[in-house]
């Protein structure tokens, strides 16, 4: 039988600390909320006890930011589309930041396993003075575990409406698409991290954003298949291609801290469970 769970998690501001509140229906919450970096920010863990997707199940995810609020969203492990007889997996969360709010939605990658038929969407609504770092990594089958990606289909949406779409259609089927070194070339991750917000971002800061992680792709074993860019003034975004997960997570790692110093003025606090 087909699972449908939602998560709404909404954060708040309330004396001079972050809280973080939420509900939900089905197999998905979050753990109690960290604060390894102070009241400021609040850190949560998203889990998924069952681990995975199968055709017909459902997630639906909601984040609201109150205005003043700053958290950061992680995952303990892997998320998982796994075959489906038919029906799609479906994951859709939306995150919608008041002014001057802030999210970090770092979740490990999702795994889309042979035969698998899944979409995985992602909205973003951002006030003026809002802004957020997210990154979305998507694995093709377990090569290092001899489990190619075979068969099957994955829809991946990003969408900032009015502002940024990234939309791509991933069939196993062709194979033009995955050898091509117009295509994945063989690779069988792709990756990306952004930084958005609610109104242009300052030409000084978003060149600063993007000589920061240029540095850091050109002395990074994936230099040759990785690449940032500003697509409109609201939005800087680094895209990578790898063999497997574990090079592309680090380098959007490394990213990432350099994009909190640079752009926010704060230390890299490394979420505890990505060590463990």
């Amino acid at each position: 039988m087909p699972w449908h769970a939602r998560l709404d998690l909404d954060y708040a501001f309330e004396n001079q600390r972050s809280v973080a509140r939420f509900r939900h229906e089905g197999p998905l919450r979050v753990l109690q909320s960290l604060y390894p970096e102070g009241d400021r920010v609040c850190h949560n863990i998203l889990v998924h006890p069952p681990g995975g997707l199968v055709g017909g199940d459902t997630l639906d995810i909601a984040v609201r930011v109150a205005a003043g609020s700053h958290g950061l969203i992680t995952t303990p492990g892997a998320s998982r589309f796994y075959r489906s007889d038919g029906e799609l997996a479906r994951q859709r969360t939306e995150i919608t930041l008041e002014p001057d709010a802030r999210i970090e939605w770092l979740p490990l990658e999702a795994i889309c396993f042979s035969g698998c038929r899944a979409e995985n969407r992602l909205g973003l609504h951002l006030a003026p003075g809002a802004e957020m770092i997210g990154w979305d990594v998507t694995a093709l089958g377990l090569p290092s575990a001899d489990k190619p990606f075979e068969a099957g289909t994955l829809l991946q949406h990003i969408e900032m409406p009015g502002v940024w779409l990234e939309r791509g259609r991933i069939d196993a089927a062709d194979r033009r698409l995955l050898q091509s070194p117009l295509g994945l070339a063989g690779h069988r991750c792709m990756a990306s991290i952004f930084f958005a917000a609610g109104a242009p971002i300052g030409r000084a800061r978003r060149d600063a954003a993007l000589d920061a992680a240029r540095s850091l792709v050109d002395a990074h074993a994936l230099c040759d298949s990785a690449g940032v860019t500003s697509p409109q003034a609201e939005v800087i975004v680094l895209r990578a291609l790898a063999p497997l997960v574990e090079p592309a997570m680090n380098l959007l790692r490394t990213v990432w801290r350099a994009w909190r110093a640079e752009l926010w003025k704060m230390g890299g606090a490394t979420p505890r469970i990505w060590s463990m």
